[in-house]
């Protein structure tokens, strides 16, 4: 979209330059050549491009790195769940001065919150995969 406005610049007694778009007094209209406007960028033929064959190859090799490291996720998932549910079904226990055998939540907490951390990234980490698998092209 191209604007053009006639531009008038004054300058007073103490050498202060005003602009303005409508006539002032004792101010010249400016005579302004167009600015030079960028041409689009060109897009070339010189641009590096592979043909179908190619990009289905390069598209079935990351599916299948992408394919691999889902599996070996779900493996480590499977075996940070199992040590989860280890440490969560034998609760450290202590024995009172008065005999009696109480649990000891703190060192519980402390030894269960590592293993659902590492259940967490797991997890996370096979919907990161998966979300790349389904934005590959078919």
């Amino acid at each position: 979209m191209l604007v053009h406005a006639e531009i008038y610049k004054a300058v007073d007694a103490d050498g202060h330059v005003t602009y303005s778009s409508s006539p002032i007094a004792g101010g010249k209209k400016l005579n302004l050549e167009p600015l030079p406007t960028m041409l689009p960028a060109a897009k070339g033929s010189g641009f590096p491009s592979v043909d179908s064959q190619t990009q289905k190859g390069r598209d079935n090799t990351r599916r299948k790195i992408l394919q691999d490291e889902l599996d070996a996720e779900k493996k480590l998932l499977n075996a940070a769940t199992q040590k989860l549910n280890d440490a969560a079904s034998t609760p450290d226990v202590y024995r009172g001065q008065d005999g009696k055998t109480y649990r000891n939540v703190a060192a519980y907490d402390a030894k269960v919150q590592p293993l659902q951390d590492e259940v967490d990234l797991h997890t996370k980490n096979i919907e990161a995969i998966e979300t790349e698998l389904s934005r590959m092209p078919k």
